[in-house]
Protein backbone atom coordinates (compact mmCIF):
# COMPACT_ATOMS: atom_id res chain seq x y z
CA UNK A 1 0.00 0.00 0.00
CA UNK A 2 2.68 2.36 0.49
CA UNK A 3 4.56 2.11 -2.47
CA UNK A 4 1.09 2.13 -4.48
CA UNK A 5 0.48 5.55 -2.32
CA UNK A 6 4.32 6.70 -2.92
CA UNK A 7 3.72 6.10 -7.20
CA UNK A 8 0.25 8.31 -6.91
CA UNK A 9 2.07 10.57 -5.45
CA UNK A 10 5.07 10.81 -7.70
CA UNK A 11 2.29 10.83 -11.05
CA UNK A 12 0.73 13.70 -9.35
CA UNK A 13 3.55 15.68 -8.19
CA UNK A 14 4.79 14.97 -12.19
CA UNK A 15 1.38 16.17 -13.34
CA UNK A 16 1.52 19.26 -11.38
CA UNK A 17 5.05 19.98 -12.58
CA UNK A 18 4.20 19.16 -15.87
CA UNK A 19 1.08 22.02 -15.75
CA UNK A 20 3.45 24.41 -14.08
CA UNK A 21 6.11 24.63 -16.98
CA UNK A 22 3.38 24.73 -19.42
CA UNK A 23 1.51 27.99 -17.58
CA UNK A 24 5.53 29.58 -17.43
CA UNK A 25 6.04 28.71 -21.02
CA UNK A 26 2.69 29.90 -22.32
CA UNK A 27 2.95 33.07 -20.00
CA UNK A 28 7.25 33.78 -21.00
CA UNK A 29 6.48 33.17 -24.80
CA UNK A 30 3.92 35.26 -26.21
CA UNK A 31 3.10 35.39 -30.22
CA UNK A 32 1.64 39.46 -30.83
CA UNK A 33 0.08 39.43 -34.67
CA UNK A 34 1.33 42.74 -36.96
CA UNK A 35 -1.66 44.57 -36.00
CA UNK A 36 -0.65 44.53 -31.83
CA UNK A 37 1.33 45.62 -29.24
CA UNK A 38 2.58 44.53 -25.82
CA UNK A 39 2.53 47.04 -23.39
CA UNK A 40 5.26 45.69 -20.78
CA UNK A 41 4.59 46.81 -16.78
CA UNK A 42 7.70 45.25 -15.29
CA UNK A 43 7.24 44.77 -11.51
CA UNK A 44 4.34 48.38 -12.17
CA UNK A 45 7.08 50.56 -14.20
CA UNK A 46 6.83 50.82 -17.72
CA UNK A 47 9.04 48.03 -19.09
CA UNK A 48 8.77 49.26 -23.04
CA UNK A 49 6.75 48.29 -25.57
CA UNK A 50 7.19 44.96 -27.65
CA UNK A 51 5.85 43.17 -30.68
CA UNK A 52 5.22 42.01 -33.60
CA UNK A 53 6.52 37.97 -33.39
CA UNK A 54 7.61 35.71 -30.71
CA UNK A 55 7.77 38.13 -27.35
CA UNK A 56 9.56 37.00 -24.01
CA UNK A 57 7.15 38.00 -20.98
CA UNK A 58 8.93 37.35 -17.36
CA UNK A 59 6.01 35.73 -15.50
CA UNK A 60 5.07 37.37 -12.13
CA UNK A 61 7.93 39.75 -12.70
CA UNK A 62 6.12 41.48 -16.27
CA UNK A 63 2.43 42.15 -17.24
CA UNK A 64 1.37 42.32 -20.72
CA UNK A 65 -1.17 44.77 -22.08
CA UNK A 66 -2.26 43.93 -25.12
CA UNK A 67 -3.29 46.86 -27.56
CA UNK A 68 -4.81 46.74 -30.96
CA UNK A 69 -3.29 49.38 -33.83
CA UNK A 70 -6.12 48.78 -36.07
CA UNK A 71 -8.10 51.33 -37.04
CA UNK A 72 -11.63 51.38 -35.10
CA UNK A 73 -14.82 53.31 -34.81
CA UNK A 74 -16.52 54.72 -32.06
CA UNK A 75 -20.89 54.50 -32.57
CA UNK A 76 -21.85 57.66 -30.41
CA UNK A 77 -25.75 57.58 -29.51
CA UNK A 78 -27.63 60.09 -30.57
CA UNK A 79 -27.13 63.59 -28.40
CA UNK A 80 -29.42 66.56 -27.98
CA UNK A 81 -27.54 69.45 -28.54
CA UNK A 82 -28.84 73.38 -28.82
CA UNK A 83 -27.95 75.53 -31.70
CA UNK A 84 -27.04 78.75 -31.44
CA UNK A 85 -30.32 79.71 -32.02
CA UNK A 86 -31.92 77.78 -29.09
CA UNK A 87 -33.39 75.20 -31.07
CA UNK A 88 -33.09 71.33 -29.82
CA UNK A 89 -31.54 69.18 -32.33
CA UNK A 90 -30.60 65.35 -32.04
CA UNK A 91 -27.00 64.37 -33.66
CA UNK A 92 -26.02 60.57 -33.87
CA UNK A 93 -22.52 60.62 -35.30
CA UNK A 94 -19.13 57.81 -35.72
CA UNK A 95 -15.66 58.90 -34.91
CA UNK A 96 -13.22 56.89 -36.36
CA UNK A 97 -9.39 56.19 -34.72
CA UNK A 98 -6.79 54.52 -34.04
CA UNK A 99 -3.74 53.95 -31.78
CA UNK A 100 -0.13 55.63 -32.41
CA UNK A 101 1.26 55.88 -29.21
CA UNK A 102 0.36 51.85 -27.13
CA UNK A 103 2.08 53.17 -23.84
CA UNK A 104 0.16 56.60 -23.61
CA UNK A 105 -3.12 54.77 -24.13
CA UNK A 106 -2.50 52.18 -21.34
CA UNK A 107 -0.47 54.90 -18.68
CA UNK A 108 -2.30 58.38 -19.31
CA UNK A 109 -5.67 57.35 -19.61
CA UNK A 110 -7.53 54.64 -17.40
CA UNK A 111 -9.83 53.29 -20.26
CA UNK A 112 -9.35 55.04 -23.37
CA UNK A 113 -12.35 53.72 -25.67
CA UNK A 114 -14.75 55.25 -22.45
CA UNK A 115 -12.33 58.76 -22.40
CA UNK A 116 -13.29 59.35 -26.24
CA UNK A 117 -16.43 58.62 -26.18
CA UNK A 118 -17.58 61.16 -23.66
CA UNK A 119 -14.94 63.90 -25.08
CA UNK A 120 -16.67 63.02 -28.46
CA UNK A 121 -20.49 64.14 -27.01
CA UNK A 122 -19.34 66.75 -24.75
CA UNK A 123 -17.26 68.53 -27.66
CA UNK A 124 -20.33 68.00 -30.17
CA UNK A 125 -22.41 70.00 -27.95
CA UNK A 126 -19.94 72.54 -27.69
CA UNK A 127 -19.46 72.92 -31.63
CA UNK A 128 -23.41 72.77 -32.14
CA UNK A 129 -23.70 75.66 -29.50
CA UNK A 130 -22.02 77.90 -31.90
CA UNK A 131 -23.77 77.40 -35.17
CA UNK A 132 -27.41 78.25 -36.21
CA UNK A 133 -29.50 75.73 -36.97
CA UNK A 134 -30.04 76.74 -40.79
CA UNK A 135 -25.72 76.14 -40.97
CA UNK A 136 -26.22 72.45 -38.69
CA UNK A 137 -28.81 71.02 -41.48
CA UNK A 138 -27.00 72.69 -44.66
CA UNK A 139 -22.94 72.83 -43.31
CA UNK A 140 -22.59 68.74 -42.24
CA UNK A 141 -18.95 68.71 -43.63
CA UNK A 142 -17.45 71.26 -41.83
CA UNK A 143 -19.36 70.22 -38.31
CA UNK A 144 -17.45 67.14 -39.41
CA UNK A 145 -14.04 68.41 -39.88
CA UNK A 146 -14.71 71.04 -36.69
CA UNK A 147 -15.84 67.95 -34.62
CA UNK A 148 -12.69 65.73 -35.96
CA UNK A 149 -9.90 68.65 -35.36
CA UNK A 150 -10.86 69.54 -31.91
CA UNK A 151 -11.27 65.67 -30.77
CA UNK A 152 -8.11 64.87 -32.49
CA UNK A 153 -6.73 67.84 -30.08
CA UNK A 154 -7.69 65.96 -26.91
CA UNK A 155 -6.99 62.37 -27.62
CA UNK A 156 -3.59 63.38 -28.88
CA UNK A 157 -2.26 63.14 -25.24
CA UNK A 158 -3.79 59.62 -24.93
CA UNK A 159 -2.00 58.04 -27.90
CA UNK A 160 -5.07 58.17 -30.09
CA UNK A 161 -5.49 59.90 -33.36
CA UNK A 162 -8.49 60.80 -34.59
CA UNK A 163 -8.86 60.07 -38.80
CA UNK A 164 -12.26 60.96 -39.17
CA UNK A 165 -15.62 62.19 -38.13
CA UNK A 166 -19.03 61.08 -39.76
CA UNK A 167 -22.67 62.82 -39.24
CA UNK A 168 -24.77 59.84 -39.56
CA UNK A 169 -27.97 61.46 -38.77
CA UNK A 170 -29.38 64.92 -38.07
CA UNK A 171 -32.64 64.94 -36.71
CA UNK A 172 -34.38 68.47 -36.05
CA UNK A 173 -37.49 69.18 -33.51
CA UNK A 174 -40.63 68.53 -35.43
CA UNK A 175 -41.70 72.04 -35.57
CA UNK A 176 -38.67 72.89 -37.52
CA UNK A 177 -39.44 69.40 -39.93
CA UNK A 178 -42.74 70.88 -40.48
CA UNK A 179 -41.43 73.99 -41.50
CA UNK A 180 -39.02 72.08 -43.68
CA UNK A 181 -41.22 70.82 -45.93
CA UNK A 182 -43.66 73.46 -46.76
CA UNK A 183 -40.05 74.93 -47.60
CA UNK A 184 -39.81 72.36 -49.65
CA UNK A 185 -43.11 72.28 -51.27
CA UNK A 186 -43.76 76.39 -51.55
CA UNK A 187 -39.60 75.31 -53.32
CA UNK A 188 -41.01 72.44 -55.49
CA UNK A 189 -44.09 74.66 -56.50
CA UNK A 190 -42.17 77.84 -57.57
CA UNK A 191 -39.31 75.15 -59.61
CA UNK A 192 -42.71 73.53 -61.48
CA UNK A 193 -43.99 77.39 -62.15
CA UNK A 194 -40.68 78.76 -63.41
CA UNK A 195 -40.29 76.12 -65.39
CA UNK A 196 -44.33 75.73 -66.99
CA UNK A 197 -43.20 79.97 -67.55
CA UNK A 198 -39.92 79.21 -69.28
CA UNK A 199 -41.55 76.35 -71.41
CA UNK A 200 -44.52 78.55 -72.60
CA UNK A 201 -41.89 80.96 -73.26
CA UNK A 202 -40.02 78.93 -75.42
CA UNK A 203 -42.98 77.72 -77.23
CA UNK A 204 -44.07 81.51 -77.94
CA UNK A 205 -40.71 82.25 -79.25
CA UNK A 206 -40.65 79.14 -81.24
CA UNK A 207 -44.15 79.80 -83.03
CA UNK A 208 -43.39 83.54 -83.73
CA UNK A 209 -40.00 82.62 -85.17
CA UNK A 210 -41.83 80.50 -87.37
CA UNK A 211 -44.57 82.75 -88.19
CA UNK A 212 -41.23 85.06 -89.20
CA UNK A 213 -40.08 82.45 -90.92
CA UNK A 214 -42.93 81.66 -93.07
CA UNK A 215 -43.77 85.33 -93.70
CA UNK A 216 -40.27 85.93 -94.47
CA UNK A 217 -40.41 82.88 -97.03
CA UNK A 218 -43.91 84.07 -98.98
CA UNK A 219 -42.65 87.45 -98.88
CA UNK A 220 -39.34 86.39 -100.38
CA UNK A 221 -41.73 84.04 -102.56
CA UNK A 222 -43.98 86.75 -103.49
CA UNK A 223 -41.09 88.78 -104.70
CA UNK A 224 -39.31 86.07 -106.77
CA UNK A 225 -42.73 85.52 -108.22
CA UNK A 226 -42.99 89.60 -109.12
CA UNK A 227 -39.66 89.40 -110.68
CA UNK A 228 -40.22 86.45 -112.83
CA UNK A 229 -43.70 87.53 -113.68
CA UNK A 230 -42.30 91.10 -114.59
CA UNK A 231 -39.05 89.19 -116.66
CA UNK A 232 -41.80 87.67 -118.44
CA UNK A 233 -44.16 90.67 -119.16
CA UNK A 234 -40.91 92.53 -120.23
CA UNK A 235 -39.71 88.96 -122.50
CA UNK A 236 -43.44 88.80 -123.88
CA UNK A 237 -43.49 92.96 -125.05
CA UNK A 238 -40.27 92.44 -126.73
CA UNK A 239 -41.02 89.75 -128.33
CA UNK A 240 -44.25 91.47 -129.29
CA UNK A 241 -42.20 94.64 -130.29
CA UNK A 242 -40.05 92.41 -132.39
CA UNK A 243 -42.82 90.86 -134.13
CA UNK A 244 -44.02 94.14 -134.80
CA UNK A 245 -41.11 95.85 -135.77
CA UNK A 246 -40.43 93.01 -138.33
CA UNK A 247 -44.38 93.09 -139.58
CA UNK A 248 -43.56 97.10 -140.07
CA UNK A 249 -40.56 95.80 -141.91
CA UNK A 250 -42.10 93.61 -143.79
CA UNK A 251 -44.94 95.89 -145.28
CA UNK A 252 -42.33 98.75 -145.79
CA UNK A 253 -40.59 96.24 -147.74
CA UNK A 254 -43.56 95.14 -149.53
CA UNK A 255 -44.85 98.59 -149.95
CA UNK A 256 -41.46 100.04 -151.17
CA UNK A 257 -42.49 98.44 -154.11
CA UNK A 258 -46.21 99.06 -154.86
CA UNK A 259 -46.73 102.20 -157.35
CA UNK A 260 -49.40 105.10 -156.73
CA UNK A 261 -51.64 103.22 -158.64
CA UNK A 262 -52.09 100.56 -156.71
CA UNK A 263 -52.51 102.46 -153.49
CA UNK A 264 -55.37 104.68 -155.27
CA UNK A 265 -56.86 101.69 -156.12
CA UNK A 266 -56.72 100.35 -152.61
CA UNK A 267 -57.77 103.42 -151.54
CA UNK A 268 -61.11 103.72 -153.52
CA UNK A 269 -62.15 99.63 -152.18
CA UNK A 270 -61.43 100.95 -148.78
CA UNK A 271 -64.23 103.97 -149.54
CA UNK A 272 -66.39 100.79 -151.47
CA UNK A 273 -66.49 98.87 -148.23
CA UNK A 274 -67.31 101.85 -146.32
CA UNK A 275 -70.20 102.62 -148.66
CA UNK A 276 -71.73 99.42 -148.35
CA UNK A 277 -72.93 99.96 -145.36
CA UNK A 278 -76.32 100.37 -144.83
CA UNK A 279 -75.93 103.37 -142.89
CA UNK A 280 -76.48 107.27 -144.47
CA UNK A 281 -72.62 108.23 -144.48
CA UNK A 282 -70.97 110.91 -146.38
CA UNK A 283 -67.20 110.49 -146.98
CA UNK A 284 -65.27 113.15 -147.96
CA UNK A 285 -61.89 112.45 -148.11
CA UNK A 286 -59.49 115.14 -147.72
CA UNK A 287 -57.43 115.26 -151.64
CA UNK A 288 -60.35 113.82 -152.89
CA UNK A 289 -59.45 115.59 -156.41
CA UNK A 290 -55.68 114.58 -156.74
CA UNK A 291 -56.46 111.37 -155.94
CA UNK A 292 -58.96 111.33 -159.06
CA UNK A 293 -56.56 113.32 -161.53
CA UNK A 294 -53.42 110.74 -160.19
CA UNK A 295 -56.06 107.76 -160.64
CA UNK A 296 -58.05 108.88 -164.06
CA UNK A 297 -54.61 110.07 -165.79
CA UNK A 298 -52.84 106.83 -164.83
CA UNK A 299 -56.09 104.88 -166.34
CA UNK A 300 -55.91 106.69 -169.12
CA UNK A 301 -52.34 106.88 -170.00
CA UNK A 302 -53.17 102.54 -170.26
CA UNK A 303 -56.29 102.90 -171.70
CA UNK A 304 -58.76 100.80 -168.95
CA UNK A 305 -60.67 103.72 -167.56
CA UNK A 306 -63.86 101.82 -168.33
CA UNK A 307 -62.96 97.98 -167.02
CA UNK A 308 -62.37 99.04 -163.44
CA UNK A 309 -65.42 98.20 -161.49
CA UNK A 310 -65.41 100.89 -159.14
CA UNK A 311 -65.17 103.46 -161.92
CA UNK A 312 -68.56 101.75 -163.89
CA UNK A 313 -70.58 101.74 -160.80
CA UNK A 314 -69.72 105.34 -160.53
CA UNK A 315 -70.66 106.27 -164.29
CA UNK A 316 -73.62 104.42 -163.91
CA UNK A 317 -74.82 106.72 -160.63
Amino acid sequence: MEQLFSNQTSIFLVIFIVLVVFYILTRLIRIVPEYERLVILSLGRYGGTRGPGIVFVIPLLERAIRIDMREKFLDIPSQTAITQDNAPIAIDFLVYYRVIEPKLSVIAVEDVVSASTNIATTTLRAVIGDITLDDVLSKREQINDTLRVKLDEVTERWGLKVTSVEIREIEPPREVQDAMNRQMTAERERRAAVTRASGEREAAITVAEGEKQAAILRAEGQKQSAILQAEGDRQAQLLKAQGFAASLQAINAQASEIDGRTMSLQYLDTLRGIGASPSTKFVLPMEMATMAQQLVGSLSANGKVSTHPILQEEDQQ
